[in-house]
């Protein structure tokens, strides 16, 4: 059986990655061939095949797949062959509208992207909540397997600590610094308007952050793969930008809090139990303008809404405050949105698509027809 997989469109990471190494693991008779980006080459375990994304090599490594597995869309012009299987995982939990739910997008780019839907056999949920969101975005009609994400098994894993002190030591930070992961989710009008040579505007304050929270606490400031390259450097302040890091799950396990504003990382995040911060200085024109919202992220957000740089220093400062004040928000938040991140959704995909002996995943009966959500 050959498996080509496709993650952010090159990159070595999120549930195809749990996939892959699981069967890897296995030891099953299976050719993992991956798409990559040139700036994640080196992050691909030696022996693993890799093909540029977009090259006419990687359309025929598509064509020829007995199964693809990809965590968003594949935008290129290739022919699924008959016989063949196409799962797709998503890579979140949808605060933002998406697909044919945004308020805009360019002219045009939604109907490209029907055309990989059209490819799809099934698909994967992490919750309920987000398979209702699906089917009314995308149009899908598949079946939806409401299995967790295997990208967060990790999380819950007992090598969890392990992992933790590994990826620090890595990044050269000591036991005794905080680390703040701060994951703003990228800006429509950044990405899709004007000549595309707008950057990224930073909106921490690294001066008061530096000045008020010492020495002891460190600001990894991870962007979004659609912005990631919009970044002017930063020098002199206490602020490390990881977004390079091959993949975001680690980054959590390193972290003792987050800030993000309207990414689905604060859904993930959630699995660890630390503290979360919302930093949503442009909530108004983001939820209104831009993208919109599936639910009010002021009644629901398991931490405070702070819209200026001033009150997220404060609040990381005052943290074990904060998090007391929503510690009862945050129960709900797990209970709706991670009831199923139990560290064992791998094993359920691999059940459900990879049955022992190397079957195709085209050929179990249970990825046939209709919603499969007692699959939990």
């Amino acid at each position: 059986m050959r498996i080509v997989y496709s993650s952010f469109r090159g990159l070595f990471s999120d549930s195809p990655r749990a996939v892959h190494e699981a069967l890897v693991a296995r030891g099953d008779d299976v050719t993992h061939t991956w798409l990559t980006s040139s700036v994640a080459a080196d992050a691909f375990p030696t022996g693993v095949e890799t093909i540029p994304f977009g090259s006419p090599e990687s359309i025929a490594a598509l064509e020829a797949a007995d199964v693809v597995v990809s965590n968003d869309h594949v935008p290129l012009d290739w022919e699924k062959r008959p016989g063949a299987f196409y799962l797709q995982t998503w890579h979140g939990t949808p605060l933002k509208r998406i697909h044919n739910d945004v308020l805009w997008a360019p002219e045009g780019r939604l109907a490209y992207l029907e055309h990989d839907i059209a490819r799809w056999d099934a698909m994967l949920s992490p919750n309920p909540y987000s398979t209702a969101r699906f089917r009314q975005a995308f149009g899908y009609r598949g079946p939806v397997h409401e299995t967790g994400y295997p990208r967060n098994d990790l999380l819950s894993s007992p090598r969890r600590d392990e992992v933790r002190a590994q990826v620090r030591a890595r990044l050269g930070i000591g036991e005794g610094t905080r680390v703040v992961l701060y994951t703003p989710t990228w800006r429509d009008d950044l990405v899709f308007e004007g000549t595309g040579e707008k950057d990224f505007e930073f909106p921490v304050d690294l001066a008061d952050f530096s000045a008020r929270l010492g020495g002891d606490h460190v600001l990894l400031l991870r962007l979004h793969n659609m912005v990631s390259d919009r970044l002017e450097p930063i020098e002199g302040m206490p602020v490390r930008d990881v977004s390079a890091y091959p993949d975001i799950r680690d980054l959590y396990l390193a972290a003792d809090l987050l800030v993000t504003d309207y990414s689905s990382t604060m859904f993930d995040f959630a699995i660890t139990g630390k503290p979360l911060l919302f930093f949503t200085y442009d909530l108004a024109e983001y939820r209104d303008e831009l993208r919109g919202f599936y639910f009010d992220l002021e009644e629901v957000a398991p931490g405070p809404l702070l819209s200026t740089s001033r009150e997220l220093v404060d609040a990381i400062a005052d943290l074990e405050g904060v998090t007391a004040a929503h510690a009862e928000r945050y129960a709900r938040f797990r209970e709706t949105f991670t009831a199923l991140e139990d560290g064992h959704a791998t094993e359920r995909v691999l059940d459900l698509f990879f049955p022992p002996g190397g079957a195709s995943a085209g050929a179990t009966p249970t990825t046939r027809g209709g919603d499969h959500s007692a699959h939990r």
